[in-house]
């Protein structure tokens, strides 16, 4: 993986309009915004460097979501600041698209991920990283942060359901992502 420096300082301006203003908020998830639901999953996905690196190219190719079931289309192969995609789940007129721009990246020694904030036309509004970490004792873990409220009528009807398929898929992503790294 390219050692690169993190893209937390300078938000990405995307050509679309972003659903919500504390961009960039999940680059200190300690301080997640008031007013939102907050999600918080953490799980250890391997351990070693080639754990991290595999792990860290399959969040930032996309290939962890692609994994889960989730069709991406996007306009670059990786993650970078400003990219636009839209990750979808469901086929036919059954299938729901979430658009969304990449606010920031980290593609450091120790570090790997981006955040992906709502464009116009998503079902909720808000922040959601994907970060990988090679902790000192060799663990790889990858955490998943969010903030998000509803943006449309079928999230709002969906109420307390809704906070429960956003941690199952972060879970889901987890083991996508553990699966990924053994391989």
């Amino acid at each position: 993986m390219t050692r690169l420096t993190s893209d937390l300082a300078r938000p990405a301006r995307p050509r679309q309009t972003l659903t919500y203003r504390e961009v960039g908020a999940t680059g200190t998830p300690e301080a997640l915004p008031d007013g939102y639901l907050h999600l918080r999953h953490s799980v250890v996905v391997g351990s070693g460097r080639a754990a991290f690196e595999a792990a860290g190219a399959a969040v930032t190719t996309w290939r962890m979501h692609r994994a889960s079931g989730a069709t991406v289309r996007c306009e670059a192969p990786r993650a970078e600041p400003g990219v636009c995609l839209e990750v979808s789940v469901g086929v036919g007129r059954a299938r729901l698209g979430a658009p969304c721009s990449v606010i920031w990246t980290a593609y450091e020694e120790n570090r790997a991920g981006f955040a992906y904030g709502t464009l116009s036309g998503h079902p909720e509004c808000g922040e959601e990283s994907f970060v990988v970490s090679l902790e000192p004792g060799g663990a790889v873990r990858f955490t998943v942060t969010a903030f998000s409220r509803p943006a449309t009528w079928y999230t709002r009807l969906g109420g307390p359901l809704i906070p429960r398929l956003q941690l199952a898929y972060a879970r889901r992503l987890g083991r996508t992502l553990r699966r990924l790294v053994r391989r």
